[in-house]
């Protein structure tokens, strides 16, 4: 019995982001509103580009996917940390906080990819618009949104096997809003080197690679719209990519902080409420923002949701 309390445990506990009551309802009510604005802002984007066939475009079918993504993204989150919040009882099963980890994983990572070749289908259109129909073809887009998604649940499926084949000797209190693997990994108190190793290898490979790629992309974007003889067309197409990349650098930036450094106690010293904080940014604030930077302010997209709308008000 003592040895399989030192390996397994029927239940984690959550401790959340803070115990003061008040400070508990003042986290309820703005996350809360984050993730309806999330959800609304993605369905919108989602039955926008359906019903308009202007939008069927490489665009907006990457899109689309990040659209899916940040819903169910922030919904494998945020409704635990809801119910976690104002709850007496924050306990969740290991099969259920394995099961938020690799969703949580799978889909951070597939966000990072999607975000990557859509870097690549802004720098063909601005970049290369004579080859850009050759270039994003309905081939490329589908086996990149196919590898996107592979790539994501394949990492994801060895990250929570490693994670959980630990020994959590320790006391199963997680520190943290929900079961992400440095948060677990601090808690074992076996050999965490295979799984420190595998996510530095995994962080540097999708998230700084990705990460470099759409920057990259972005320079050679900037400098050719920088050429625009248009003032107002160069000031449009500068202030749009400006708030793409400000996003994305949040995004991945925030990533590669919390999984490419050090995650066990003897080597970090990193204080636990920055690794509360830290995440609060890609699993909630991104998801948020991306339907609205990326797509709400379109004019399309816009003049799409306003006239269905208008539509469904006249009947």
């Amino acid at each position: 019995m003592e040895q399989l309390n030192k390996t397994t445990s029927p239940r984690f506990i959550l401790l959340g982001l803070s115990n003061v009551l008040h400070l508990q309802v003042i986290f309820f009510l703005i996350f809360l509103i984050m993730y309806l604005m999330t959800i609304s802002g993605n369905l919108l984007l989602i039955i926008a580009v359906r019903i308009n066939p202007r939008l069927h475009s490489p665009m907006y079918f990457f899109l689309t996917n990040l659209s899916i993504i940040d819903i169910f993204f922030s919904s494998s989150i945020v409704p635990v940390l809801l119910m976690n919040t104002l709850a007496k009882d924050r306990g969740l099963s290991l099969s259920g906080c394995a099961t938020q980890m690799f969703f949580s994983l799978a889909l951070g990572a597939t966000e990072c990819l999607i975000l990557a070749v859509m870097a690549y289908d802004r720098f063909a259109a601005i970049c290369r618009p004579l080859h850009y129909n050759s270039i994003m073809s309905k081939t490329f887009c589908f086996y990149s949104t196919v590898v996107s998604w592979s790539v994501g649940f394949i990492n994801s499926f060895v990250q929570v096997f490693l994670t959980f084949h630990l020994p959590f000797c320790k006391c199963h209190h997680i520190n943290h809003y929900f079961c992400e693997v440095p948060a677990l990994i601090r808690m074992s108190c076996g050999d965490t080197f295979r799984n420190e190793l595998y996510t530095y290898i995994t962080g540097a490979v999708i998230a700084m690679a990705c990460f470099f790629l759409t920057l990259i992309s972005y320079v050679h974007v900037i400098s050719t719209i920088l050429k625009i003889i248009s003032s107002h067309g160069r000031q449009k197409s500068f202030s749009t990519c400006i708030s793409h990349l400000t996003v994305v650098t949040l995004y991945y930036g925030t990533i590669m902080f919390m999984y490419l450094r050090p995650h066990s106690k003897k080597y970090t010293n990193f204080s636990t409420n920055t690794d509360k904080v830290v995440p609060i940014f890609y699993t909630t604030v991104t998801p948020m923002l991306n339907p609205v930077i990326y797509s709400i302010r379109n004019k399309d997209v816009k003049n799409t949701i306003i006239n269905e709308l208008k539509r469904k008000q006249s009947h």
